[in-house]
């Protein structure tokens, strides 16, 4: 039989492994863009590749969860969602899933992505240092690191 907190959503096992936030986890985006769309009461949704994730921003402020899926680690439009998602003022949970590899996981922490479910679990201490190993970032991103030129000219 199968556990019903493991549900497959054809990117793997949607296991949160890691999680950066302090408020209740939401469990899993079974909604696509498009049937999310067609409610009203919908408050999880799943990004798929080639989802315009522009259709969501009427929508934010009733989105606790948006999943983004990366079928594959090449398949870099999940950033792009990601990204406009936080820059038009997206709070909620943001949770990249699938093909999650380690040396993705810092690019995507800056793209805005604050909780991770790989399809393939990902060792701790390799995500630690993948976080620690660029310790400057040299342009402005989703996250609130400051960029190394202002912190040298103020």
């Amino acid at each position: 039989m199968a556990d019903p907190d493991q549900t497959d959503l054809g990117a793997g096992r949607d296991e949160v492994q890691f999680r950066f936030r302090d408020d209740e986890a939401v469990g899993v985006a079974q909604v696509t863009v498009d049937a999310f769309l067609e409610q009203t009461e919908a408050q999880a949704v799943r990004i798929e590749p080639g989802d315009d994730a522009r259709a969501l921003l009427p929508h934010l402020p009733r989105i606790r969860l948006v999943e983004v899926n990366f079928p594959t680690f090449g398949d870099g439009r999940g950033y792009s969602a990601a990204r406009l998602l936080r820059e038009h003022g997206y709070t909620g949970e943001l949770r990249a899933v699938g093909d999650v590899l380690v040396d993705q996981i810092a690019h995507m922490r800056r793209c805005g992505f604050d909780s991770f479910a790989p399809e393939r679990p990902l060792d701790p201490a390799d995500v630690e240092a993948a976080f620690a190993r660029w310790p400057q970032v040299y342009q402005p991103a989703a996250d609130d690191r400051v960029p190394i030129w202002q912190l040298r000219h103020g």
